[in-house]
């Protein structure tokens, strides 16, 4: 199925927030460094200070499904961009230590936030044959993101000692492109029709180029008899939840975050100056960006499925191998920078591209927005802790960098037994179809 112009230009708009998510996510690792010595922090302090946005993405992932449901999506959309705004000012401006952790919060909210509904969004607006691709440019934005904040992190690093207020800062204008743009687009169609509103979601299904709109929605009033008030907690949802979950956990447990967070300080731990620990993460948000791209282009055709064994495979050897260089304690490993190209590599061209889309294709309609909240809110669970611990670890033993990636390869290897034993397959189904495939309907 071709995409239209509409359809391109509404699921852009929305990935927007993935932009900012992803921003918000690396941008932090310029100014690792900086404010630990800032506020003289030691270890633990300066994981929480990283870690206080990942506490904040937990509290807005468990917290958007319930403004999603009831406000709707595109209401959603609006606040976390604001959220976005003010958090970049916020951690620019302040040197209190105490404002910062807030303001860092406030912008994991909004990444919360942003990684439920966002996707949630663009899967409800796709029709089924074109949903991988356009649910899955939410994490293609997000690497641009990761991309972006650690190349401006380079380029500003040589503005003196306030270079990390201007590394934070920069984001105020992508977050306030994305609050603007946000007004040129239409409700989801699917959270129109459990709020009975079948004629205005059958002229967006039109405008999308939906070829079955009538049936949707016809189906989608069988399957969410209950509305609003359906609970997700029931027996009935055990295998979405399921799914959702440990697909969340693997992700992070690949050590994911904790690369993107502290990316210059694991150069440096390989020997690197301080020049090259800032420009190589570069190389990383590149990498992390074309394999994302490849990802998207074949993800309708190979399948959900297909991309993670293949991703589980590569990573386990890749970080084994980036474990091994740390164990040898040479300096200025160029192979350490090697390796970890390999990992994110077949990470973006497997867990980063899927993840999103697989979690917001599993729920039905009336509980879509609780389901993804769910997998959202285990996934940053899961990222507060790695991201926490890493700097303890790495600070609190020679063989930290050894340590954590050994761990980190281990869990992929049981990640890929669930995903090649358990984990459905999606590809080519509708949002309905993959309900009934599930026992759902």
């Amino acid at each position: 199925m071709k995409i239209n112009a509409f359809l391109f230009r509404c699921t852009l708009i929305a990935a927007l927030g993935g932009f900012l998510f992803g921003f918000e996510t690396a941008v932090i690792s310029g100014a690792d460094k900086t404010i630990q010595k800032l506020w003289s922090l030691n270890s633990f302090w300066q994981g929480f200070t990283i870690a206080a946005s990942l506490i904040g993405t937990v509290i807005g992932a468990a917290l958007a499904g319930m403004p999603a449901q009831r406000l709707g999506r595109k209401r959603v959309l609006v606040i976390i961009a604001l959220m976005y705004l003010m958090s970049a000012l916020g951690c620019a401006l302040t040197s209190t230590w105490i404002l910062f952790i807030t303001f860092r919060m406030v912008g994991g909210i909004a990444v919360g936030a942003s990684s439920v509904v966002g996707p949630m969004y663009i899967s409800e607006l796709a029709p089924a044959t074109v949903r991988g691709r356009l649910a899955g440019m939410f994490q293609l934005n997000i690497v641009a993101g990761i991309f972006i904040a650690y190349l401006t992190n380079f380029l500003f690093v040589h503005l003196g000692e306030d270079s990390w207020r201007w590394m934070l800062g920069i984001m105020v204008v992508p977050a306030g492109l994305f609050a603007l743009l946000l007004r040129g687009i239409p409700e989801s169609p699917r959270w129109l029709i459990l709020n009975n509103r079948d004629a205005e979601a059958a002229a967006i299904f039109a405008r999308t180029g939906e070829p079955d709109a009538h049936k949707l929605i016809k189906e989608e009033h069988e399957l969410s008899k209950l509305g609003t008030k359906e609970r997700l907690f029931t027996a009935k949802f055990r295998k979405p939840i399921l799914y959702a979950m440990l697909l969340a956990m693997f992700n992070q447990l690949s050590g994911i975050n904790a690369i993107l967070y502290y990316a210059p300080r694991i150069f440096e731990m390989a020997g690197f100056e301080k020049g090259k620990a800032f420009l190589l993460p570069v190389y990383i948000g590149a990498a992390n960006l074309l394999f994302t791209f490849l990802a998207m282009t074949i993800i309708d055709k190979v399948g959900r499925k297909t991309l993670l064994i293949t991703g589980a495979i590569g990573m386990i050897v890749f970080l084994a191998l980036t474990a091994a260089s740390f164990n040898s304690g040479a300096s200025a490993n160029f192979m350490v920078l090697v390796y970890l190209l390999g990992f994110i590599a077949f990470f973006a061209f497997s867990q980063g591209a899927v993840i999103w889309v697989f979690i917001s294709e599993i729920f039905p309609n009336s509980v879509r927005s609780q389901g993804g909240s769910l997998g959202s809110f285990t996934h940053w669970t899961m990222a507060a802790i790695i991201s926490w611990t890493f700097p303890i670890i790495v600070e609190g033993s020679a063989k930290g960098g050894f340590y954590s990636f050994i761990f980190y390869s281990l869990m992929m290897l049981v990640s890929l037994i669930f995903i090649w034993r358990v984990m459905p397959e999606t590809k080519g189904r509708s949002l309905e179809e993959i309900q009934k495939d599930l026992g759902i309907a």
